[in-house]
């Protein structure tokens, strides 16, 4: 971890000038600080997060309104805190994300402020920024507002404690927590049934749902790994998200409608060259994606519709979530393809995420330029109005400044996923260094121009099948369809395919895990033949055959983007070549890069000629400072994500 730290260019140490400031922070809240805003200490509220989490970012509280519900979502005020410009903020800017290692967490901010003071920690209180919201009987919010509130956490729950006594009230756990938690079922059963409407329209608006599969790691004695398993999603963790999802959505039409220069979610819809791909390998499934070349994300829910029920559902699921943009942070407002929304940002983890801090300060910016109610989206508290209590807040960001923020958070979010990714690399090869020589059933998870990696079943691990251990052939890549092709034999080797594989080395520095195949269930094809003999040595159709084949390797050279000759199998009698340390350009991205949340960004289409808008003639001047290079780490043996034990899973 510490050399994935700082191989990425990770900030970990605290500059002084942030450790003398938090030195003058209090354990509690003062009674100053909550002044001013609006108290609903009295209201339920309740956090709900994971078995290992510290810092609890959101509560909720739902009641009935009429025939729909009144969802409140409170979010730690970590803007109290870090004011613009302060060593803190400085500090929180330059990292922009906390980093979530396997039992490590690099934070974002320090934990005096992350762990402590504006942790919303049970039976204290917590200065917390409110998101209230009017929902109806279908799901839609019909009315919803801001304001700076002090709240008092009744309880932390952990998502599995919810899912049982939601799920399973009638087993024994779920007998005895509904005991422990009585005076808290109400207000849950209320939050299940806000859900199963939620869900619902989500489905109406066309949301895609992939179903990825996240691991952790557990440790054993002396931090060796035991297992490495998949991470339950259970009603609670659903519970939580469209919570988050309803605050989000009502945060970024709240910045719309007031005009505020801010950071967005974006999330842009696939590119014509990732839909010809795509469309390809579908067509060879039998399979279509609707939608010509502008789909829409009810497209998308369709086709997962209709491969639900098939054996290879994880492969097509894996080629579709790969057609994916990546989501990122800017000002313009472009919506969220994948969660089918026009208006997206990020508002309820400002402990971890830098934007989310933002957000909060423009959030604040209007409800400090409120006079005497002026503005019906938000809250103010009845001692606010007193002048000597009323906040001289001027917001202090531009067009400019957010475009340059949009980019940096961005790249800080993808450093973070490439450090853990590679931190989880490494940790599988170690893992499976105990399994050398053993043979294992997989599945092909993606293939590329030197081989094709292998997910080992049960092990959320992959490997790589180089081309050179393959039997003698020459192997043409078709990256469209997303399979290799044996030039004599037509042996296939493809997405999806069923393979015995064995594991033959493993090398840590490298985050590699090399396989050799034992059997496959993949497919060849005879090669069409002549029907009245070959012919002879020196003739036209031998030379034209010749001509062909050498075309043929020049080809599949020129794909592998290599000047050196093609390799040839083991067992051929070409001189293998060395194997390549690395192809970063032909590694394929498996879905667990994307989040469940948001699948990844691409560039949009050439757009027709027409005048530019401000922020693209803002971009147009701007001189853009380099980001500092990352020396990153080698990694082609795996894609898997780090999904760590204590990472909190948030919208």
């Amino acid at each position: 971890i510490e050399v994935a730290i700082r191989s990425y260019n990770i900030p970990f140490e605290w500059p002084p000038e942030v450790q003398q400031t938090v030195d003058t922070l209090k354990s509690e809240v003062l009674d100053s600080d909550k002044a001013g805003r609006i108290d609903i200490r009295h209201l339920p509220l309740v956090t709900i997060d994971g078995e290992d989490a510290r810092d609890f970012d959101d509560a909720v509280y739902c009641q009935r309104n009429g025939s729909g519900w009144k969802l409140y979502v409170a979010i730690a005020d970590v803007s109290h805190y870090v004011r613009p410009e302060s060593p803190l903020d400085v500090e929180a800017n330059n990292r922009a994300t906390s980093v979530y290692f396997p039992d490590h967490v690099v934070p974002m901010l320090p934990e005096v402020l992350s762990n402590g003071l504006c942790s919303l920690n049970p039976r204290v209180d917590r200065l917390c920024m409110v998101c209230e919201m009017d929902i109806n009987a279908e799901g839609s919010v019909l009315k919803s507002r801001f304001y700076e509130g002090v709240m008092h956490s009744h309880a932390r729950l952990t998502y599995n404690q919810v899912g049982t006594i939601l799920e399973e009230p009638d087993s024994s756990d779920g007998i005895q927590l509904c005991e422990d938690f009585a005076d808290r079922l109400p207000e849950l059963h209320e939050l299940y049934g806000l859900y199963q409407v939620l869900v619902s329209r989500r489905k109406d608006r066309g949301a895609i749902d992939f179903e990825t599969v996240e691991t952790r790691i557990i440790f054993g004695d002396e931090r060796k790994i035991d297992a490495i398993v998949p991470t339950e999603r259970n009603d609670a963790h659903k519970i939580i998200e469209e919570c988050m999802l309803c605050a989000n959505v009502a945060t970024a039409e709240f910045l719309s409608r007031h005009k505020l220069p801010t950071l967005y979610r974006i999330h842009e819809g696939p590119t014509a060259q990732k839909l010809e791909n795509v469309r390809s390998f579908l067509g060879e499934q039998g399979l279509q994606l609707m939608g010509g070349e502008d789909p829409s994300p009810s497209d998308y829910q369709q086709i997962m519709a209709d491969i639900q029920d098939r054996p290879d559902f994880s492969v097509l699921q894996t080629v579709l979530l790969r057609s994916m943009s990546q989501a990122v942070y800017g000002p313009e407002e472009k919506g969220h393809f994948g969660l089918a929304y026009e208006h997206y940002a990020h508002f309820t983890s400002p402990i971890r995420r830098y934007p989310d801090l933002l957000v909060h300060r423009a959030i604040k910016s209007v409800i400090y330029s409120a006079k005497n109610n002026d503005f019906d989206d938000v809250g103010i508290a009845a001692d606010a109005q007193a002048p000597e209590l009323r906040k001289a807040y001027k917001y202090p960001y531009d067009l400019a400044k957010m475009l340059v923020l949009g980019e940096h958070c961005s790249m800080a979010e993808r450093r973070a996923d490439e450090a853990t990714r590679d931190v989880m690399s490494w940790l599988k090869c170690e893992y499976l260094q105990q399994h050398l020589g053993e043979e294992f059933e997989g599945i092909i998870s993606a293939v590329t121009g030197f081989g094709f990696f292998v997910e080992l079943a049960d092990l959320y691990a992959e490997g790589l099948v180089h081309v050179s251990t393959l039997d003698s052939d020459y192997y043409q890549f078709d990256a469209a369809k997303h399979r290799l092709i044996g030039e004599r034999s037509g042996k296939r080797f493809g997405l999806g395919d069923r393979v015995l594989v064995q594991v033959s080395n493993i090398n840590l520095e490298e985050r590699k895990v090399d396989l050799v195949l034992v059997s496959s269930s993949s497919k060849s094809r005879d090669k069409l033949r002549p029907k009245k003999g070959k012919p002879k040595s020196g003739s036209k159709r031998d030379s034209q055959d010749k001509r062909k084949a050498g075309e043929r390797r020049k080809e599949a050279d020129r794909r592998q983007g290599s000047d050196k000759p093609k390799v040839k199998s083991r067992n051929g009698a070409r001189k293998k070549t060395e194997r390549p340390v690395k192809a970063k350009s032909r590694k394929p991205k498996s879905s667990s890069e994307l989040k469940t949340e948001e699948p990844q960004e691409l560039k949009s289409s050439q757009p027709l000629k027409r005048k530019p808008s401000k922020l693209e003639a803002l971009k147009s001047k701007q001189v853009k400072k380099p980001l500092k290079k990352i020396n990153k780490v080698k990694s082609d043996a795996n894609s898997e994500p780090v999904t760590p034990a204590i990472r909190k899973r948030k919208v």
